[in-house]
């Protein structure tokens, strides 16, 4: 089964300082995008590493179907350009 996603999805969590600087990022490029905290809701842990194959964090899904997982700046936001 593949997650198809409506906007930007994010897997992450607060204690996270990759999920803290994508998240800004996110939001400072006005963004329409669903955050999944994984400290709220653990059970999706498992949804973010079948997406990316890793258990690292974020996961960052688009609608398309791409996904990065701990993307620099630049990475995503060359991918929200498109």
């Amino acid at each position: 089964m593949t997650d198809t996603f409506d906007k930007v999805t994010m897997f992450g969590a607060d204690w996270c300082r990759d999920c803290i600087r994508s998240k800004a990022l996110l939001e400072r490029l006005g963004t329409d995008y669903e955050y999944i905290d994984l400290v709220e809701r653990p059970e999706e842990a498992d949804r973010a590493k079948a997406i990316s194959g890793r258990t690292n964090i974020p996961v960052v899904v688009f609608p398309d179907g791409r996904h990065f997982t701990e993307p620099s700046d630049q990475e995503l936001e060359a991918a929200l350009a498109q």
